[in-house]
């Protein structure tokens, strides 16, 4: 059965950094498209980068230079390293994978200030 579960959400204190992972179980990982998305209640879910098989990261442009994401493939896993946080980073965090869009239950980010 597929799975993906993440994990490393905490509650930090502007500034702070923290790093995500995502572990996906049940799937040919080294070819499968990755993502992360966030979503604040009463929002939609947001993209917020990806990474594929033998290209480059993409980032959505109000966080490049912030955060960054990376895929470890003996271990299934994709990481996002969030740096510099702000409160408006809060949100819960989802990877994705393609294809078959399938999502993770998320991990809970809270920046305080």
């Amino acid at each position: 059965q597929l799975q993906l579960v993440e994990s490393g959400g905490a509650l930090v204190q502007v500034g702070g950094s923290l790093r995500l992972s995502c572990v996906v179980s049940g799937s040919i990982f080294r070819f499968d498209f990755m993502g992360w998305y966030r979503q604040v209640p009463g929002n939609q879910r947001e993209w917020v980068a990806s990474i594929s098989v033998g290209e480059m990261p993409n980032y959505a442009d109000s966080l490049k230079g912030r955060f960054t994401i990376s895929r470890d493939n003996a271990k299934n896993t994709v990481y996002l390293q969030m740096n510099n946080l702000k409160p408006e980073d809060t949100g819960r965090y989802f990877c994705k994978k393609v294809p078959g869009d399938y999502w993770g239950q998320g991990t809970q980010v809270t920046v305080s200030s």
